[in-house]
């Protein structure tokens, strides 16, 4: 899905979102399952939004780029990045037609991104794309949510916020398919030399699967499953995780 006005108060709505946990997990990751240095370490981070996670990556000495398919995401990814010094490459892409990264260390997808592909043949072209993309022994982490968040969290729930610069009015329903869900976003944002808000509004629709189906379809690629975790643990899966971790190299 590529985001529309979204995306420029994307980085005001997810200021509060863990980041750092991401790039703690990655660190623990490449510890385990890697003898890279630093500097030779090589990400590529899918669905990378505005690049905070980008940003993080590049921040640790790791040599990065960034895909998403939103143009504008990217267009706040690229301004970033600039503002910081810093050259991080970014590609217009779609994640299940990944090319021109071949031979890298490690591929992420993560803040649920994988999530909003459509069908399971996306979810399995986007697996293979990433096999392709890697190096021998490259590792592939991916996040989704559970089938627990989607149906006890998100389902036919409502979610609002009410801040000076920006509210929003966030209802989730159920989505065509099994464990997918459906949300319809109003957000009501303040003009930057006024008191009037405009309002825009987006349909943003998720899916995802049981954790058994993930690993078969990893399997069927050919990837090699280390770990399967929930909410950033490197060692635990409830059966109320709302965050499902997964770990596989090539």
């Amino acid at each position: 899905m590529a985001y529309g006005h979204f995306a420029y108060i994307y980085d005001y709505l997810m200021k509060d979102v863990p980041y750092q946990d991401w790039v703690s997990f990655v660190k623990a990751i490449k510890s385990r399952h890697t003898s890279n240095s630093t500097k030779s370490f090589s990400i590529l981070d899918v669905g990378c939004g505005t690049g905070e996670l980008t940003l993080r990556f590049a921040n640790e000495g790791w040599k990065v780029a960034g895909v998403d398919l939103s143009e504008s995401m990217l267009a706040v990814a690229h301004e970033k990045a600039e503002a910081k010094g810093l050259s991080i490459p970014y590609y217009e892409q779609n994640m299940a037609e990944l090319e021109g990264f071949s031979g890298l260390d490690c591929i992420t997808i993560f803040c649920d991104s994988l999530n909003y592909l459509e069908s399971e043949n996306d979810v399995k072209n986007t697996f293979q794309s990433v096999y392709q993309q890697l190096a021998d022994g490259g590792l592939f982490l991916f996040d989704v949510h559970s089938v627990y968040k989607m149906s006890q969290v998100f389902m036919n729930n409502s979610f609002n916020s009410a801040e000076e610069e920006v509210a929003f009015i966030w209802n989730s329903f159920q989505g065509e398919h099994p464990n997918s869900v459906e949300h319809e976003l109003s957000f009501f944002v303040q003009g930057e030399e006024s008191n009037v808000y405009t309002r825009f509004d987006e349909l943003h629709k998720q899916r995802t699967y049981s954790v058994e189906m993930y690993k078969k379809w990893l399997e069927e690629i050919g990837f090699t499953l280390h770990s399967v975790t929930g909410d950033f643990s490197t060692d635990h899966l409830s059966e109320h995780s709302e965050r499902v971790f997964f770990v596989a190299q090539k």
